[in-house]
């Protein structure tokens, strides 16, 4: 037996569907209004910030060539402000109006070249990336910790070079194909595999993070472990070449003297996922029977 539902309540729940329906457009409508009033609101506190401040920046200086200026310091610097201004614009500003001695590395201003990775506001970042916005003043910018100054900003790079040639960062392989124009093909999943290591610029900032690093000179480092994953989780390259890779990374200074802090991760600029591939090459190191420290 069945039983009917009176015309009035199937009304009513209808007019109360419609109702709830409503509402939730009105509150996504109310939603994206708040939204572009507080985008509105920034882009116009932006704007007055470039008409009318500066920032401060407190700038390392040193220079073992002139007698007056081989004890370290901090000069002061106040730019002008203008939207969307990194860190390299502004000590390029400085360096052409204030002070044409200020020395730092930089070159491409994209976040490719890594030549300027500096230790801002206590964090390593590359210059040319970090929005002036973005930090509180006075905006303190350093050499990276953990490596010889050669001047002001600019820091020896040549252990971290020694380090990354130690790992042989470039491919190998047991055999080569057939025809003189064939390739040597890789998977999709492989590549998806291997991808985020590709993206290392070379910039030191995870070395320069790395308390192992800072008190083990002898330790590879996250960014030369990261180049070596590349390569040696590579289906291309030959097994013997992976295997000897492996026994690089298993020394005493390899892989086994990361703790774990995440400290590389957390300040690599092209979120790298090292601490990761640090411990994954841990798991291939013992599925390999090395020896382990």
């Amino acid at each position: 037996m069945s039983t009917q539902v009176p015309e009035s309540v199937e009304e009513e729940s209808a007019t109360e569907t419609a109702s709830a329906g409503k509402q939730k457009r009105d509150a996504k409508k109310r939603e994206r209004a708040e939204r572009v009033q507080e985008q509105r609101e920034a882009e116009a506190a932006e704007k007055a910030r470039s008409a009318d401040d500066t920032y401060h920046l407190k700038v390392f200086r040193y220079d073992p060539e002139v007698p007056e200026k081989q004890e370290p310091r901090f000069d002061d610097f106040h730019v002008p402000y203008k939207q969307g201004m990194t860190i390299l614009d502004a000590l390029i500003w400085a360096r052409d109006h204030y002070d044409s001695s200020l020395t730092f590395r930089h070159s491409c201003r994209q976040a490719i070249c890594g030549s300027d990775a500096l230790f801002v506001n206590g964090s390593q970042r590359l210059g040319c990336k970090t929005q002036l916005s973005d930090l509180s003043e006075p905006v303190r910018v350093e050499p990276l910790p953990h490596a010889d100054v050669v001047k002001d900003l600019v820091v020896d790079m040549e252990h971290f070079y020694d380090q990354m040639e130690a790992v042989e960062p470039y491919f190998q392989t047991n055999s080569l194909p057939d025809g003189e124009l064939d390739e040597q093909r890789q998977t999709r999943e492989n590549r998806e595999k291997v991808k985020m290591s590709t993206r290392c610029i070379w910039c030191s900032a995870c070395m320069s993070s790395c308390n192992i690093a800072a008190g083990d000179n002898e330790y590879l480092g996250p960014a030369a472990i990261n180049k070596a994953y590349r390569f040696a989780m590579d289906e291309r390259e030959g097994e013997d070449m992976k295997q000897r890779r492996l026994e690089i990374l298993e020394q005493e200074h390899g892989v086994w003297r990361c703790q774990t802090q995440f400290s590389c991760t957390e300040v690599c600029p092209k979120d790298i996922p090292l601490t990761e591939h640090i411990q994954e090459l841990k798991r291939e190191a013992i599925k390999n029977n090395l020896k382990f420290w």
